[in-house]
C-alpha cells in the first residue's frame, strides 16, 4: 500500500479537494489545512513503510496504538490535533472534521478499485487505525477549543455587564453625593429640587441592583420554587416600591383594586421583580404628567397583569426587539437595557408569558398571562401569603 500511496498521492490529494469543494461553507487555504490530508498521507506511508521494515516503534511513534494515546500523542495525533483546532477556528463544524480524513479513505479504495490495486488485511487494519486515531485526536482538540472559545465569550459577556452595572452605579452615586454635599452646603431641604435629584439618584441605584439580583435570579439553574399566594397583595407590594419612582418621574401612579379571592401560582420574588421592572420601564418612558396604570384580573380563566404607560407608542418592530439584552430603543439611554429581558425570562420562567401591545400615538401595554388562577372564597383572607 505504501507504494501506491507514494505514486498516487497527488492523485488522492485532488480527489480529496474536489469532495471539499463541493461541500458549502469549505474557504480553508491550503496552508491553512496543511496539517490534514496532505501530511496525514505522508505519515500513513511512513508507518507502513516502518511495519514492512518490522519496525513496530518507529509505526506506533507515528500513528499511535489502537484507541489512541491522550498521554503521548504520535505524530498523527499532533497534526490532528492542529488539524482540529485550524478547521475550529475557521468556523467548521465537527461533522466537516470528520469528513475530511473520511474524503481520504474514499479516495484511496475508490483509487486503488479503479486501478486494481489489491491491498493486504493487515494494510487496511493499518489504514483503518490511522484513521481511527486522525479523527479521535482532531475532534477531541476540535471540541476542546470550542469549549474554550465558548467560555471566553461567556466570560467576554459577564464582565461586559459587570462593567455596564459599576459604570451605571458609579454614575449615580456620584449624583447622590453631589446632591448630598450641595444639601450640606446650602442648608437644603428634602423637598426641593436638590432633594428631588438625590431621590431620583437612590431610585436609580436600586433598580439597578434589584435588576441585576433579577437577572441572577433568572439565569440560575436551580429550579423555580413555585407557591400559592394573594395577587392582591402582590400589587399592593408593587405599588409601595414603585410610588417614590413615580414620584421622582413626575407621573402618576394608578393602580385599580384588584379582587381579594385572586390568587397566583408563581414566585413571589420573581413576580414582585418582573411588575418593578415592568413599572421602571414605564416610568422613565412615560410623558410627564401623565398616568402610569398598573391592573391585575381574571379574564377567561387566565390571570393578567397589565402595566399601562403614556410613551406616544412604540416605533416600528420595537415590539420584536425591546425584550433583548441590552436594547435601548429609546433616546434615554440610562439603565443597561435589561429590564425588559430579565422581567420576560422571569415570567417565562414560572410558566407565564410576557407580552406588549403597541396603542399608537398613547403609549403601549405589556401583560403578564399565566394559564389559571386559583380563586378562594374564603371569607377570611387575612391567611392568605
Amino acid at each position: 500500500m505504501h507504494i501506491f500511496l507514494t505514486d498516487n498521492r497527488d492523485a488522492l490529494i485532488a480527489r480529496c479537494k474536489i469532495k471539499v469543494l463541493a461541500r458549502v461553507h469549505r474557504a480553508a487555504t491550503e496552508e491553512q489545512l496543511r496539517n490534514g490530508v496532505p501530511l496525514f498521507i505522508d505519515q500513513l506511508i511512513q508507518t507502513l513503510v516502518a511495519e514492512d521494515a518490522q519496525q513496530p516503534d518507529t509505526a506506533l511513534r507515528v500513528s499511535g496504538p489502537t484507541g489512541g494515546d491522550a498521554m503521548d500523542l504520535s505524530e498523527i495525533g499532533v497534526s490532528a490535533t492542529a488539524h482540529g483546532k485550524a478547521l475550529h477556528a475557521l468556523g467548521y463544524t465537527v461533522d466537516q472534521v470528520v469528513h475530511d480524513y473520511g474524503d481520504l479513505c474514499q479516495a484511496i479504495t475508490g483509487l486503488a478499485h479503479e486501478r486494481d490495486a489489491p491491498f493486504k488485511v493487515e494494510e487496511f487494519r493499518t489504514l483503518n487505525r490511522c484513521l481511527d486515531n486522525a479523527i479521535a485526536d482532531a475532534v477531541s482538540a476540535f471540541s476542546s477549543q470550542r469549549d474554550v472559545s465558548l467560555a471566553d465569550a461567556l466570560a467576554s459577556e459577564a464582565n461586559e455587564r459587570l462593567g455596564f452595572l459599576v459604570h451605571e452605579l458609579r454614575n449615580t452615586l456620584q449624583v447622590a453625593n453631589l446632591s448630598v454635599r450641595a444639601m450640606e452646603l446650602g442648608g437644603l431641604t428634602l423637598t426641593g429640587a436638590t432633594g428631588s435629584v438625590l431621590k431620583r439618584s437612590l431610585a436609580s441605584m436600586r433598580n439597578l441592583v434589584d435588576t441585576s439580583l433579577a437577572e441572577v435570579r433568572a439565569n440560575s439553574s436551580l429550579p423555580v420554587a413555585l407557591a400559592i399566594f394573594s395577587l392582591a397583595m402582590v400589587i399592593e407590594d408593587a405599588r409601595t416600591s414603585a410610588q417614590l419612582e413615580a414620584d421622582v418621574h413626575g407621573c402618576v401612579l394608578l393602580v385599580a383594586p384588584v379582587d381579594p379571592v385572586l390568587r397566583v401560582h408563581a414566585n413571589r420574588d420573581l413576580l414582585l421583580g418582573a411588575i418593578g421592572n415592568l413599572l421602571s420601564n414605564a416610568f422613565k418612558f412615560t410623558h410627564r404628567h401623565t398616568a402610569v396604570n398598573l391592573n391585575a384580573y381574571l379574564v377567561d380563566g387566565r390571570l393578567r397583569i397589565d402595566v399601562e404607560d403614556r410613551c406616544g407608542g412604540l416605533a416600528s418592530n420595537h415590539a420584536e426587539t425591546m425584550f433583548a439584552p441590552f436594547t435601548q430603543l429609546n433616546l434615554n439611554r440610562s439603565g443597561l437595557g435589561l429590564g425588559l429581558s430579565i422581567a420576560r425570562q422571569n415570567v417565562e420562567s414560572m410558566g407565564g408569558t410576557l407580552t406588549v401591545k403597541d396603542l399608537p400615538q398613547v403609549g403601549c401595554v405589556f401583560t403578564i398571562e399565566f394559564p389559571s388562577s386559583t380563586v378562594d372564597r374564603r371569607s377570611d383572607f387575612g391567611t392568605l401569603n
